[in-house]
């Protein structure tokens, strides 16, 4: 899968350069491309901004170098169903684990758009992408770290990306509820400074496999 973001903060994005992101662009799973908005400005300044029409506060982010930039990246005008435009907004629908799914089995290539300052104009919103997505009911400064969930969450799920295939198959089939029971690791007992043992409990240490699939299950 293919994933475009485009921002005005292109350095935000080191995060990608780590883990499990990292080895799976290294394997050739994944290709992440981060474009600076600023790129398709149109003037000496590289302006992207501006003030709003009828005198709210604050400024929107411009529709031209928006456009320029999907029609460079071949994602206007024609539409293609294996891809995908996401803006990333406070009042967008609520990403969750099933659209991450649903994403990472459905499409090739997705573009996401790192909104700012107090939006972005709305002809963007109405003419150019496919959708809006919140990560959140709060307000952030950037949509750089909305960009960068998104992202993760999709990643792992494409096959290869995880080492271990049986933790994707959970994620996959299951609610985030029902996968995540309680774990634990050695040591089996841990003893503070203050002398309390916090223990595994013993169903996990017993070998019993269907009574510590039981125990999963109710934990």
């Amino acid at each position: 899968m293919k994933f475009h973001i485009l921002t005005l903060f292109p350095e935000s994005f080191s995060y990608l350069e780590e883990s499990i992101i990292k080895r799976a662009v290294k394997s050739g799973l994944i290709e992440i491309h981060v474009h600076n908005l600023r790129d398709w400005a149109n003037d000496k300044h590289k302006t992207v901004d501006d003030r709003p029409f009828g005198g709210n506060p604050g400024m929107l982010m411009k529709i031209e170098p928006i456009y320029r930039a999907l029609k460079e990246l071949d994602f206007y005008p024609k539409k293609d169903a294996k891809k995908r435009i996401i803006l990333t907004s406070a009042k967008g629908a609520l990403w969750n684990q099933q659209i991450a799914k649903s994403y990472s089995e459905k499409l090739e290539e997705i573009l996401i758009i790192c909104g700012h300052y107090e939006g972005i104009d709305h002809r963007v919103v109405v003419n150019l992408i496919d959708e809006e997505i919140s990560i959140g009911n709060y307000v952030l400064s950037g949509g750089e770290v909305p960009a960068m969930i998104i992202l993760d969450s999709i990643a792992r799920l494409i096959p290869g990306t995880l080492g271990n295939s049986h933790s994707l198959l959970e994620e996959s089939n299951n609610s985030i509820d029902e996968s995540e029971y309680a774990q634990y690791t050695r040591p089996s007992t841990f003893i503070t400074d203050e002398g309390d043992e916090w223990s595994v409990p013993e169903v996990l240490l017993s070998g019993n496999h269907a009574e510590i699939e039981k125990w999963k299950k109710n934990n």
